[in-house]
């Protein structure tokens, strides 16, 4: 297997908005994540992922770019970019950048011109089309709600947007599309970035003819239909030739529908495509029959076979990405461990022990390492989330479901759980700003905070510290085969690494309560790596809740 870089890199992944505040206007911005460098170089990580930074009205976060070659308003300026570039270069921190390019905000110039009339030179760049019967001209539900399609009076048709209305989709089949982004990642790489992270890039090639796709519910087709598409593979491959392939850099793909088959394309070992990718399987486990909205626990089971199908399918011949959380994602600790006082940074550990020791990059999402929780939401009015939000007010609206039937699902899942800001310190608002901030602060900060954990030697901070220490000692954690123990067990997940006569038993329980487990004998007189509870001999055969170890045996 050949060895890399980025396979042995940490990456730790920065929401901008919520991260740090440097001029007290309640959002963060590109100083604030300066400031805090030297925090993240304490932690370890090598690399940082950078939500969109881009010029953006900010219908979606950011998401939706009006400019991919200036800053936003509200994080600061291009210098400010070049002065943390700088600084994270000058503490061996690379940063990788969120390149979002199946679709721009209609905000956009390219956009802008399109719609202007039907024979603009850039009608083509996106997808524009008659309606059918007096309605949309296909069926396709978009992943925000509602229709994938709006009506333009300007020209008296429709234009897709598979997101938000103001995130219309390009058009991947017009070269000139193509070379528009080639040319503008090719400049952000001579201004030295170390990478991009694709936003959905397995969207971009949709289907010929753009038919109706079978029913995600009963009011719209599947957009998932997009998924994978036909010429998805020959335009990244494209891509690879005329920017990726110059440069030394981390590429990673949001492939949402990936299969095993797929993941094998994208993330291939030749190195035609990217890197690796993100399979989101797993973090789909805990939703409900209908829609991810659901309140139930991740299910260790069908967990532990997912992790390990991508573990085994991709083993020599692609690379995983390793993640439980990211801006998406509600908190990890809430869906697979306990968010309660008592157990909170034990079960944290045990989550971060899990993942980090499987074959992959390991991702880390800011708070990820702190132990954060979900927001106490109350209300939809707490809700600042696209998502979240059309979500109950279709579900409710249209569908007829009761409040209190649907609210306490979108609050569990709601991706503003991962978003509200950064807990840095016990001060007002966390210490993320000196002003209101835009998202509510979660109210437990006075109790997890970054201060008190970067001093305290037991934290989950400090543990996180210890797991990318060994990832940067022991190759065997980077590249070692995997296999799985106890497949059926429900409370425990158990498995081994291996790497030239060498072995890993990674043990976690899973469960608020007493196991019993016993190492194999050959794991018996091995080094314990790390535990997170040092409170009884492992050769007792006694796991107390939550407790993970790492014993390594030559």
């Amino acid at each position: 297997m050949k060895k890399t870089w980025w396979k042995e890199s940490v990456i730790y992944q920065i929401y901008p908005r919520s991260f740090a505040d440097s001029n007290g206007d309640g959002i963060g911005d590109l100083n604030g994540i300066t400031s805090k460098l030297d925090y993240l170089k304490n932690l370890g990580i090598d690399v940082i992922w950078l939500s969109p930074v881009y010029k953006s009205p900010n219908d979606d976060n950011g998401y939706d770019i009006s400019d991919y070659e200036d800053i936003m308003d509200e994080f600061g300026t291009m210098e400010d970019f070049d002065e943390m570039l700088s600084e994270a270069h000058a503490r061996g921190i690379k940063i990788v950048m969120d390149l979002v390019v199946n679709h721009t905000s209609d905000e956009h110039k390219w956009f802008l011109e399109s719609r202007s009339s039907g024979d603009n030179p850039k009608r083509d760049y996106y997808f524009w089309r008659e309606g059918r019967d007096g309605k949309e001209p296909n069926n396709w539900g978009s992943w925000f709600s509602g229709s994938a399609w709006k009506y333009d009076e300007t020209t008296d048709m429709y234009y897709l947007h598979l997101f938000s209305p103001k995130q219309p989709d390009l058009n991947w089949d017009n070269p000139a599309v193509r070379k528009e982004v080639f040319d503008m990642m090719t400049r952000w790489c001579e201004k030295g970035i170390d990478g991009f992270r694709m936003d959905v890039i397995s969207l971009i090639s949709k289907p010929e003819g753009l038919p109706d796709a079978p029913l995600m519910n009963e009011l719209y087709g599947d957009c998932g239909c997009t998924a994978n598409g036909a010429h998805v593979h020959e335009y990244i491959q494209e891509m690879n030739r005329k920017v990726l392939s110059k440069y030394d850099l981390l590429t990673v793909g949001e492939t949402a529908c990936v299969t095993l088959e797929e993941a094998k394309k994208y993330a291939n070992s030749e190195g035609t495509e990217l890197n690796m990718v993100f399979q989101f399987e797993h973090v789909g486990l805990d939703g409900g029959e209908q829609f991810k909205w659901s309140t139930r626990k991740m299910p260790l089971v069908p967990l532990k076979e997912n992790l390990t199908k991508w573990q085994k399918g991709l083993d020599g011949v692609a690379w995983n990405s390793l993640f439980f959380c990211n801006h998406d994602q509600p908190r990890i600790v809430n869906r697979l461990g306990d968010p309660s006082d008592e157990l909170r940074e034990t079960s944290a550990k045990c989550i971060a022990t899990c993942l980090h020791m499987m074959q992959g990059t390991p991702y880390v999402y800011q708070g990820e390492e702190l132990g954060m929780v979900n927001y106490p939401f109350r209300s939809v009015k707490d809700f600042n989330d696209l998502e979240s939000i059309n979500a109950y007010y279709e579900l409710t609206e249209k569908m007829g479901w009761k409040p209190s039937e649907i609210f306490p699902g979108i609050a569990c899942k709601s991706r503003d759980n991962a978003r509200t800001p950064m807990q840095w310190d016990d001060s007002p608002n966390a210490g993320f700003t000196t002003g209101k901030p835009w998202l509510a602060v979660n109210p437990n900060y006075v109790k997890i905070n970054a201060a008190e954990q970067v001093i305290r030697e037991d934290s989950v901070y400090n543990y996180y510290r210890k797991l990318i220490e060994l990832r940067h000692t022991y190759d065997i954690i980077v590249y070692g085969h995997y296999e799985l123990q106890l497949a059926e067990d429900p409370e425990l997940f158990v498995y081994t690494r291996e790497l030239d006569g060498q072995k890993l038993l990674v043990v976690c329980n899973f469960s608020d309560h007493e196991r019993e487990f016993m190492p194999d004998e050959e794991f018996r007189d091995g080094k314990v790596l790390i535990r997170n509870l040092d409170n009884n001999n492992i050769l007792d055969g006694i796991l107390e809740p939550y407790e993970a170890y790492v014993i390594y045996a030559e």
